[in-house]
Parts: structure tokens; sequence; C-alpha cells
């Protein structure tokens, strides 16, 4: 089976947010355990399902989860240059590829205010405003908006998965507004076996249409994610209800072949 491997949110190779795209026709019983071979953030199936649009399962080492951002714009630029509607189990996107970026399309998020118990505990947080599950596409996390800096946090693996789960979320993703055009954002995903993910555009949108209510932040902004673990990204996002994009380069860092 051939696989390519390309780097989102970067213009360069072996930086950003690494994805493994499977080319060729995988069986559903090796999917898995070929993410788990590959150990990064995610790995994805597509099957081309006609002029233009695909179908796709995608991996994290951990879990099978039902739409990712990251995902859906590298594996749209594996496929080609072009205009592609993407189905997964949790949404149908439209994403627009070219010769080095992508940008897709959003569903809107479902955001409610949960119990933020533990939150601050669990990420070394000292304060922050709320916690927020944010739920789109079948993906769900918890946004946590502040105004400390982020850079240094210590966060309690064991106790992120807990809280995270306790409201129903994959994930914590504490926020924090640098100026009207610019997040700063940290995800981390212990759940789905993915410590600290680099570059998460599910949650990209969500969080930048929250920031958008809650600071007055502009429409169009840069996310900043990924510095802190050697794998800066940089993620653009178009907050706006009923038209959310998200978008960023692609580069390619390696091809090759699974034995199976």
């Amino acid at each position: 089976m051939r696989y390519r491997i390309v780097d989102v949110f970067t213009d360069r190779p072996f930086s950003g947010n690494a994805l493994c795209v499977v080319i060729d026709p995988c069986p559903a019983s090796r999917m898995a355990a070929v993410a788990r071979e590959v150990n990064l953030s995610e790995t994805t199936f597509p099957t081309i399902t006609g002029k233009g649009t695909y179908s796709m399962r995608i991996f994290t080492p951990g879990v099978e989860i039902p739409f990712a951002g990251h995902p859906t714009l590298g594996t749209a630029w594996v496929l080609g240059p072009g205009n592609w509607r993407q189905t997964t189990a949790g949404a149908t996107v439209t994403v627009d590829a070219t010769a080095d970026a992508a940008v897709m399309t959003q569903p809107d998020p479902v955001i409610t205010e949960v119990d933020p118990d533990s939150v601050g505990a669990a990420l070394g947080l000292p304060g922050f405003e709320g916690a927020f599950l944010s739920v789109a596409g079948g993906t769900a996390h918890v946004l946590v908006p502040t105004a400390h800096p982020l850079e240094d946090l210590g966060p309690e693996l064991a106790t992120v998965k807990r809280v995270a789960q306790r409201v129903g979320g994959i994930s914590l993703c504490p926020f924090r507004r640098l100026d009207d055009r610019t997040l700063h954002v940290r995800a981390f995903v212990p759940g789905a076996g993915v410590p600290e993910d680099p570059g998460t555009g599910s949650a990209a949108g969500p969080i930048a249409l929250l920031a958008r209510r809650r600071w007055g932040t502009d429409v169009d902004v840069v996310i900043r994610q990924g510095n802190e673990i050697g794998r800066p990204c940089r993620i653009d996002a178009h907050a706006e209800e009923g038209a959310i994009r998200v978008g960023g380069h692609v580069t390619a860092s390696a091809e090759g072949h699974f034995v199976t």
C-alpha cells in the first residue's frame, strides 16, 4: 500500500502537523494497526467515490475519529489540486486544494459552557475564563479561553484525559488572544493517544468563533500552535457563522509503501 506523509499548516518539510495518507485500498481490519505503526496525530484512508468526491476514515494512534481538520486539508492536497467534496463519518465538507495549500469549509459548531472543575489543575493553568464544549462534525473539543501565557504549561495528561471525557470532549484546548488577528492555541489529546497536537484544524474554527464572541477579535485570524513541541503551525481561520473556513500551507515530506 502506497502512502505519503505531508506536513500541514507549514510551508517547510518537518514542521507543522504531519499526516500519513494511505493512497491504496487498505483492509478495514488493518487501519488501526497502520495508524499505530505510523504514530502521527492522524492517518487517513481515502476512497475516491466520483469526480471530485471521496470518502475517508481517520485514525489517531488510539481511536478512530469522525472528523478532523489537518487530515482533511492534507488528504485533499495529496489527491491533487481542485475542489473536493469529502465525506467522513461526522461531516461532509468542501476543500479547495492548490499546489501549496488547502482551505476547507467547516460545520458550524455547537458551543456550550460546561463545568470547569479541575480544568486549571489539569493544564497547570493559573487562571482561565471558563470551559466550553464545542462539537462540530461529531468531534468534540473542550475550549479554555485564558489571558495567561501558554508557553510554560505543565499539563497532567491523565487528568487532562479524565476532565475532557467527563464533559464529553476528546481534548483540552487552552487559547489566548495575542492581538485582534492572532491567537495562541495548545491542544492536549491524550485520550486519543496524542499527548499534544501540533495543529488542530477541527478546533481552529470553533476557537476563532468563540474568541470573536468573547473578545471581539477579527473575523479572520491566524492561530499559532505547535511551537512548544518543535512543530510550529500557522492556521488561517475565518470565523463567520454559516461560512467557517480553515486552511493553511501543505508540503510533502516522505512517501513509501507498507508491506502487507
